[in-house]
């Protein structure tokens, strides 16, 4: 039996926040839900003003969001730049052209996003920069070269 899609759950401090910086590069809210039960579409909150569990999307492709469980958050920087000795979530997010990595490495800079490695042709075929998350995950912003 195939499997049709993967979907990463990133633990975070707080889904308004999240939805946020991932707005920042494209994506879409998709759904958020709370302890109440409530789903919609952009942000519902619980009584505390914070939504629980939400979802971002673009195209086909969804990053689940959830408020303090489901995994851990990153808390360790890398040791020296490109190093990948972090804990928290890696993920690659694949682009098309190495003109669409460079555009969402400008928004990243100009938006004080910490990138921890800049855009680099790499030796193995791909050109990418290493984009970290506010709650410590890691994202390589990639496209093949060939």
């Amino acid at each position: 039996m195939p499997v049709e899609k993967v979907t990463p759950v990133l633990n975070v401090n707080d889904i308004g926040q999240s939805f946020a910086w991932f707005e920042l590069f494209g994506w879409e809210r998709s759904f958020s839900w709370n302890q109440a039960g409530m789903i919609a579409h952009a942000a519902v909150a619980n009584e505390h003003g914070e939504a629980d569990f939400g979802g971002v999307f673009q195209g086909e492709v969804t990053v689940f969001l959830c408020r303090g469980a489901q995994g851990s958050q990153g808390t360790k920087m890398p040791s020296r730049p490109g190093a990948d000795d972090t804990d928290g979530v890696w993920m690659t997010w694949w682009m098309s052209t190495k003109e669409e990595v460079d555009a969402l490495h400008e928004i990243a800079v100009e938006n004080d996003c910490i990138v921890t490695w800049p855009p680099t042709d790499e030796p193995w075929g791909v050109r990418e920069f290493h984009l970290r998350h506010p709650d410590g995950h890691m994202i390589r912003v990639s496209c093949g070269l060939g």
